[in-house]
């Protein structure tokens, strides 16, 4: 993240500052520094979503007004329900408690409502502290070293199961594109993909992270061991992608277009964090600014940089324009959603 780019964020949130008054930082102080302000982070211990929420909680006290202690729980279950449930309908709303979930969770909703008791459009944003950008690759020996290659042969691709990027997104490149990718299922988990692309059990993978692909297994990059075929995201800012072509523009088709918007709009808002709603105004409008504040914090910036951790904040305001696009799409492209995620009828 540019200099440029963290003084416009911190400065497109902390705006409301210029005119709250003495008496009204006084309270907020007063508030915050009574209790321990709390991150709910809804999956388990050592995954990405709690890496970032960990290192965000190490330095968000700090600007926060009263520095309070930041605390992490971690509430895993239902691929990210149980936590977003618990803010929208059990957390306290008076500004004490924000939560980070799986991206898939604000999406959810449009294709399958089971277990959903929560509105997207009614939580209140706080930010993101990152995009992302999913990957289709493949190894050094496998026939299929570039995207001519796949749309020729196709390919055997690892996934940990059913509902996972590594299972919705070869069937999404399937139906959108075209091509033939046969899903072999049971890797637990992203480093077992991997190995399976390397032993040869498999082609590649798609939906491979590029912020958990980069720093762990950069000499593979950087040595060609791997090729990389396409990027699955909305945008891309990572200078080592510049070459692989982005999935939207592999489409000319408008609705097809507008169907990959909808199902990669989780990658823009990759680690999102929300308020429950009803938090008052003067108390989310200190927590946006400390966030903001937080992503631009050369001590955070310098730990996330040495643990290979993207920074590329997007605002309250990005994350909902993102959901209120989403939510706007006509019913004939959130059916072609369906069909080309391999859903069934809608719940």
């Amino acid at each position: 993240m540019t200099k440029r780019k963290q003084a416009a964020f911190v400065a497109a949130i902390g705006a409301f500052h210029l005119t709250a008054s003495v008496a009204a930082a006084q309270s907020l102080d007063d508030f915050f520094k009574a209790q321990p302000f709390k991150i709910i982070v809804g999956s388990p211990p050592g995954g990405s979503y709690d890496l970032y929420g960990r290192a965000i909680a190490r330095h968000l006290g700090n600007h926060l007004p009263g520095q309070p202690t930041v605390i992490v729980q971690n509430m895993p279950g239902g691929g990210g329900y149980l936590a977003v449930n618990y803010l929208y309908n059990t957390a306290p709303k008076d500004g004490s408690v924000i939560a980070t979930f799986s991206r898939s969770v604000p999406m959810q909703p449009l294709t399958d409502s089971t277990g959903v008791q929560f509105d997207p459009q009614k939580l209140e944003w706080i930010g993101s502290a990152s995009d992302e950008v999913g990957l289709v690759l493949s190894w050094n020996t496998s026939p299929v070293k570039t995207y001519a290659d796949l749309q020729r042969l196709g390919m055997t691709v690892a996934s940990t199961g059913p509902g996972t990027d590594s299972n919705v997104y070869p069937r999404v490149v399937s139906n959108i594109l075209g091509v033939n990718m046969k899903i072999v299922t049971g890797y637990p988990g992203a480093a077992d993909m991997l190995l399976a692309v390397e032993r040869g059990e498999v082609d590649g993978a798609a939906g491979i992270s590029w912020s958990s692909l980069w720093p762990n297994k950069k000499d593979w990059i950087e040595s060609g061991k791997l090729n990389l075929l396409m990027q699955l995201g909305l945008k891309s800012n990572h200078a080592q992608l510049k070459d692989v072509p982005l999935i939207l523009d592999l489409v000319q088709n408008e609705t097809d277009r507008r169907v990959l918007e909808v199902i990669f709009a989780r990658q823009a808002m990759a680690y999102p964090y929300a308020a429950p709603p009803g938090v008052p105004p003067a108390r989310l409008g200190a927590i946006r600014e400390a966030f903001a504040r937080t992503l631009a914090d050369e001590r955070l910036l310098s730990e996330t940089n040495r643990a290979g951790m993207s920074i590329n904040p997007a605002t309250p305001e990005e994350l909902a324009a993102i959901i209120k696009r989403v939510y706007t799409s006509p019913p004939d492209v959130i059916e072609k959603v369906r069909t080309a995620m391999g859903l069934t009828a809608k719940n």
